[in-house]
């Protein structure tokens, strides 16, 4: 067993999740203490700056304009948040550190994925091995590159001790599932919007990062004539695995209407669209929701109507559902090291369980 740190800076873009996680990479042991790092308005200007400019890449590793700023603010944060957790828990040491980094494009239609961030100066910032570059084997055997959590997620729910045709949902820029059969079979994919579109709602009408709580869209009414032609989109109708980038779909349906009424519609919207990939994946007795989502009240009672299942909270199972992704980049960078697959066909497409991650030791 080793003690890892994962990190994760989601698409989102609030900040970086630090968790501790004792796993050999198949097992979980124990959960360690986690530490939210948020990043600040600058930080977070030039990391939509780099999200723009992201989007004429055809190189993965080019660092233009603001793409060279954004990933040194990137690992700096994952450093900071690093040595911050390791500070507050005296006598914690890490053999390991799994570091995602920001996902700033995803294009697999391209062969494309781009996360920012320098492990190799990560790993010499902390004297600590670093995996990075989690993504990029997948992408390059033609597989979609995310999601990247379903095999953490199928040992959370053995430790769980869950039964029946379960689903593991994260909720958070873009959303994704796992779905663990009651037949151990295992299918998984992102599923459209997860909490982007409303952020960017939110923070255009408001200034607000979030509509916290989800206060503003259970304040509002659903447009369904809206909902509708966001449903729309042809790529709701391909099959899992699939992944999808945090800005492939427009809110324009929305642009118009008062922002409760917006917020309400795109919650729908991100309901709806994960609704409908767990009914394509054969259903769900009992849905598990993490990410930030799991914050948003109205998107976690939208998807139990939707759904008609039995929704429970990460927390429900003792999970820490705001670090689950950091998470499992510890569980995902042991397995790395151990030589284990990180993705699956069934996870991703990928043509055979696909090895990935790159390690890095302090000079």
């Amino acid at each position: 067993m080793q003690t890892v740190i994962g990190m994760m800076s989601g698409t989102s873009m609030d900040g970086v999740d630090a968790a501790v996680l004792v796993t050999d990479g198949e097992t979980i042991e124990r959960f360690g203490p986690t530490l939210f790092r948020p990043y600040d308005a600058a930080e977070r200007a030039v990391l939509r700056r780099a999200l723009a400019e992201a989007r004429s890449l055809d190189d993965r590793t080019a660092r233009p304009g603001a793409l060279a700023e954004a990933e040194t603010i990137v690992t700096d944060a994952h450093a900071d948040a690093a040595e911050k957790l390791l500070a507050a828990n005296p006598g914690l040491t890490a053999d390991l550190v799994g570091f995602h980094g920001q996902t700033v494009f995803h294009a697999p239609d391209r062969l494309l994925t781009v996360q920012i961030g320098d492990g190799a100066a990560l790993a010499r910032r902390l004297g600590v091995p670093v995996v990075f570059d989690f993504r990029a084997a997948d992408i390059a055997a033609g597989g979609e590159g995310a999601p990247f959590v379903p095999l953490y997620h199928q040992a959370l729910a053995r430790m769980a001790g869950l039964k029946g045709n379960i689903v593991i949902a994260n909720i958070g820029g873009v959303g994704n599932i796992t779905r663990i059969g009651a037949d151990g079979s295992i299918a998984a994919g992102d599923t459209g919007p997860g909490n982007a579109l409303i952020d960017d709602l939110v923070a255009s009408r408001t200034g607000a990062t979030m509509d916290e709580g989800g206060r503003l869209a259970a304040k509002g009414e659903v447009d369904e004539l809206a909902l509708s032609a966001l449903m729309a989109d042809p790529w709701f109708l391909e099959p899992l695995p699939k992944s999808v980038d945090r800005d492939a779909f427009s809110p324009a349906p929305v642009h118009l209407m008062p922002v409760e009424d917006g917020a309400a519609t795109l919650a729908a919207f991100t309901a709806s669209s994960m609704a409908g990939a767990i009914a394509n994946a054969g259903g769900a007795d009992v849905i598990v929701v993490s990410g930030g989502g799991a914050h948003n009240p109205t998107i976690v009672a939208m998807l139990a109507e939707a759904t008609e299942s039995d929704v429970r909270l990460a927390t429900d199972l003792g999970w820490d559902g705001d670090f689950v992704e950091a998470q499992a980049f510890a569980f995902l960078a042991a397995r790395s090291v151990a030589g284990l697959p990180l993705s699956l066909p069934e996870t991703t497409g990928v043509p055979e369980p696909m090895r990935g991650g790159v390690l890095v030791r302090p000079d």
